[in-house]
C-alpha cells in the first residue's frame, strides 16, 4: 500500500530528531526571507524598483520572495547578491 506525503510527513516529525532538523531549516530559509524583505524595506523599494535595479521584471521579484516563503526554491549566491544590491546592501555569507 502507497503512503501519502502527508502520512509519511507525519510519521518522520513524530521522531523528536527530525523535527528539531526541519524547524531548524525553516528558521534559517525564514531568516533569510525576512533579511531580504527587510533590506528591501529599508530602501524603501517595492518589487517593482527591486525588478528594475536588478534587470528583470517584477514578477520574478515575487517569485524569489514566494520560493523563500515556501521553502520549494533557494535562489542562487548570484541572484540575492543582485538583490541585495538593488537594495544598496551587500550579501555577506558566513559559516559558524
Amino acid at each position: 500500500m502507497a503512503t501519502s506525503y502527508k502520512e509519511l510527513r507525519k510519521s518522520a516529525l513524530a521522531d523528536p530528531e527530525v523535527r528539531t532538523e526541519v524547524e531548524r531549516l525553516n528558521r534559517e530559509e525564514y531568516a533569510l526571507l525576512d533579511a531580504i524583505l527587510a533590506a528591501r524595506h529599508a530602501a524603501g523599494l517595492n518589487q517593482a524598483q527591486v525588478a528594475e535595479r536588478m534587470g528583470t521584471q517584477a514578477p520574478a521579484i515575487t517569485r524569489l520572495e514566494r520560493a523563500l516563503a515556501s521553502g520549494k526554491h533557494s535562489p542562487s549566491i548570484d541572484t540575492l547578491r543582485k538583490y541585495a544590491a538593488a537594495c544598496g546592501k551587500k550579501l555577506i555569507i558566513s559559516i559558524a
